[in-house]
């Protein structure tokens, strides 16, 4: 059994704590057995290790998330990266294609993707094992799993099954109703409708024959090529909707999505985050604080503060889903970010009249990671060391820097860092385009650096 990791979302449910490069999965607010902080992404990936499944999944991403994925789940994880955001049917296309040409995987392997965030208890996760035995035995195109409601939401898409009369552990799929009303979803109910959690399974030779059908390359580095050309649609639309024998799989567990404030804060444990004060008339208030300055809550009940670079949200429990209406009416970047190496935060931007920026940050160094050894087309850079120890390689002469160093960049100048303790600057950045795209990547390890650069004496 192969697993597909689904790691999408715009970060917009969540904000301000999530944005684009560090979407609702990836934010430590939830704790592991041993009350360590712990992210949406980390739990599931514990819970699929502990039943054996950790070693056969591959996480379909973004670029933006790269970074937060090796961050959190280790370098060893297997990605497959979009080239740019095309919806779920042709990510999970091109993770399928990985599967099939360069990892070889047999046609008959059952393939199970599912969100990269359920908030789950670890027998989800034996029940998912269960459908390779019934695709199996239902000869179905597809199997998903549905979970027994628990309320009448009106959030969750409804899977209604077929009336089961032999007993079997699987139902025929009769048809899907997405989000229905409050009174609709009670009638589902009584049908013995069940949420769809947006897991669903099939042998890899269905979904390669659909590519096949559809004129798209089976193999993974055509279809990297072709990637672009592909449609913006959903797996559900393009595949589920289509399929002419589904079956379903019934989870009597807990299961929940985390999706909005109001339904995370229940599972978060403590009702402060960070640095803030919360007064005894504050019932069922949660605070979440990543700045360094203090939050002070009076009096304010059933609520949510959220406070990061990217903003401050003070909303009633009941109104946070309709946060992501509003946020769209933003178009700023990201404050905040975590990578591989580290970390930065934006500490402030200014953009002059005729386009010129002066754009400020906060990096933080990891021992024993570095940055590439890199060069701008568009932009110089000053850095200060505030703390730690590294390697600075600039324009081909690797010298050690300390705190109080002040590393002056030129627009063009070759230059890369490595910390040898923790290490935090402080970057301003002037120029025209402030943007990622404006480095050009020479050598990416510590090791190629030194081995074309020398020793400052």
């Amino acid at each position: 059994m192969k697993l597909i990791l689904l790691s999408g979302g715009s970060g917009k449910r969540l904000w301000p704590l999530s944005n684009d490069a560090r979407s609702k999965q990836f934010l430590k607010v939830l704790q592991n057995k041993q009350g360590e902080p712990v992210s949406m992404v980390q739990r599931v990936w514990e819970q699929l290790d502990s039943v054996g499944l950790a070693h056969s999944s591959l996480v379909a991403t973004s670029k933006s998330q790269v970074d937060m994925i090796q961050r959190q789940l280790g370098q060893a994880v297997t990605m497959i990266v979009e080239p740019e955001r095309r919806d779920t049917f042709p990510a999970i296309a091109l993770a399928a294609s990985y599967l099939y040409s360069v990892e070889k995987t047999g046609l008959d392997e059952t393939v199970v993707v599912l969100p990269v965030d359920p908030h789950v208890e670890v027998g989800f996760f034996s029940k998912i094992k269960e459908l390779e035995k019934v695709l199996e035995d239902s000869k179905a195109n597809l199997a998903l799993i549905g979970v027994s409601p628990t309320f009448p939401s009106e959030k969750y898409g409804y899977i209604v099954p077929e009336l089961n009369q032999d007993n079997r552990p699987y139902s025929r799929v009769s048809y899907f109703r997405e989000k229905p009303k409050g009174t609709d979803a009670e009638k589902l109910i009584q049908q013995q409708a069940l949420w769809n959690c947006g897991v669903f399974a099939f042998k890899l030779n269905y979904i390669i024959s659909q590519l096949t059908q559809k004129g798209l390359p089976t193999d993974y580095e055509e279809l990297l090529q072709q990637y672009t050309a592909m449609p913006k649609i959903s797996f559900d639309y393009e595949v589920v909707e289509k399929a002419e024998h589904i079956v379903v799989l019934r989870y009597d567990g807990e299961w929940k999505d985390l999706g909005t404030w109001n339904t995370l804060t229940e599972e978060m444990p403590n009702g402060l985050v960070g640095n803030a004060i919360l007064s005894e008339g504050s019932i069922n208030t949660h605070v979440i604080n990543e700045l360094d300055i203090p939050v002070v809550v009076l009096g304010v009940s059933n609520a949510v503060i959220a406070v990061s670079p990217d903003g401050i949200l003070v909303t009633d429990k009941d109104s946070s889903p309709s946060i992501k209406d509003l946020v769209g009416k933003f178009d700023l970047r990201p404050m905040y970010e975590e990578r591989r190496w580290g970390w930065y935060r934006v500490l402030d931007r200014t953009v002059f009249e005729g386009g010129n920026e002066v754009l400020t940050k906060r990096l933080s160094l990891m021992a024993g990671r570095n940055f590439s050894y890199q060069y701008h087309n568009k932009r110089s850079e000053v850095w200060t060391i505030i703390s730690g120890e590294g390697l600075y390689a600039f324009n081909g002469v690797v010298c050690r820097v300390k705190p109080g160093d002040v590393l002056d960049i030129p627009v063009g100048a070759k230059h890369g860092l490595r910390a040898v303790t923790d290490l935090e600057f402080i970057e301003v950045q002037m120029g025209s385009d402030l943007v990622e795209e404006d480095i050009v990547r020479i050598y990416m390890t510590w090791e190629e650096v030194e081995e074309h650069c020398t020793w400052a004496e």
